[in-house]
């Protein structure tokens, strides 16, 4: 069931396809349990057009765009929708793939990394992506007084800079994970690394930021110059923030949204005999764990 006013094409994607297409479009990434209308998964080759309505939970009205203090699936997701990472990850293996990084190489004690950026590859507003966006980027979120959470992934780095057209990121220690620490969704490639506005979600991703309201609506339009053809199958992206799990069980079986995240398996179980929704679970690479500070007095 769809709302008229918010429609997207009848002959959709299949499973596989709409796994992939979505995680590149950062769809995919934010749940575990995701929903999403029946005869949007008929189809053997993936259609383009339309307008995708989401309606996710975990968004607040405190939420600003700057990517270093992203939490909660709303912002992960609008994260992913504007910009993009130099590494990106396979959504079922894990495995470390290139992104805005062509390529990458390190010296055999896995402390200093070489980078291969793309070419020709723009911001939203037309302003070409060089290297020094990508050492502007990891400087500001690594620097010992930053904000960012992705500060304490990064403590580690010694030197970030230019190199003949390259990325050189000089560890203290070698790591061998480098790659994949790179694709933390916090560490979105800003133009000029966001050192001059951090909330203007100017990126390079799939789709171009129209409107925030925080807590409330999000909406995007597509980015006609993206680099990535393989992502960015609809035209249009519409976020609500549906924080209520009753509301947004509702708003999808009502045809409001066209998607929904995080349900429990109980209601999974329930909603996969609606007749027009699919249910979708996928496995997810994260964990939670209790931090003990060994340093520290109980």
């Amino acid at each position: 069931m769809k709302n008229k006013k918010a429609s997207i094409p009848q002959t959709g994607l299949n499973r596989r396809t709409f796994l992939a297409s979505a995680a590149a479009a950062g769809f995919a990434a934010t749940a575990s349990g995701l929903l999403i209308p029946r005869e949007s998964l008929a189809a053997d080759e993936p259609q383009r057009g339309g307008h995708l309505v989401l309606g996710l939970d975990g968004g607040q009205t405190t939420d600003i765009l700057d990517p270093g203090t992203y939490a909660g699936s709303t912002m992960f997701l609008v994260g992913f929708t504007w910009g993009d990472r130099l590494v990106t990850t396979d959504p079922v293996s894990g495995e470390a793939l290139p992104s805005l990084a062509e390529s990458w190489t390190s010296s055999d004690d896995a402390k200093t990394w070489t980078f291969k950026l793309r070419k020709d590859v723009r911001f939203h507003d037309g302003t070409p992506f060089t290297v020094n966006d990508a050492v502007q980027t990891l400087r500001r979120h690594s620097d010992k007084d930053s904000t960012s959470a992705a500060l304490g992934l990064l403590e580690e780095i010694e030197t970030i800079e230019e190199s003949s057209g390259d990325l050189v990121i000089t560890l203290k220690n070698g790591n061998a994970d480098l790659p994949l620490m790179l694709t933390d969704y916090h560490l979105q490639v800003q133009k000029n690394g966001g050192m001059d506005d951090p909330n203007s979600a100017i990126g390079t991703g799939p789709y171009k930021l129209e409107s925030f309201e925080p807590g409330i609506r999000i909406t995007f339009t597509k980015n006609e110059d993206d680099w990535n053809e393989d992502r960015g199958f609809v035209d249009s992206v519409e976020v609500l923030v549906i924080n209520d799990n009753t509301a947004r069980i509702a708003a999808l079986s009502s045809g409001k949204v066209h998607f929904i995240n995080t349900l429990s398996p109980k209601t999974m179980s329930l909603l996969s005999r609606a007749p027009n929704i699919e249910t979708i679970s996928t496995k997810g690479k994260g964990f939670y764990s209790f931090l003990m500070h060994g340093d520290t007095a109980p």
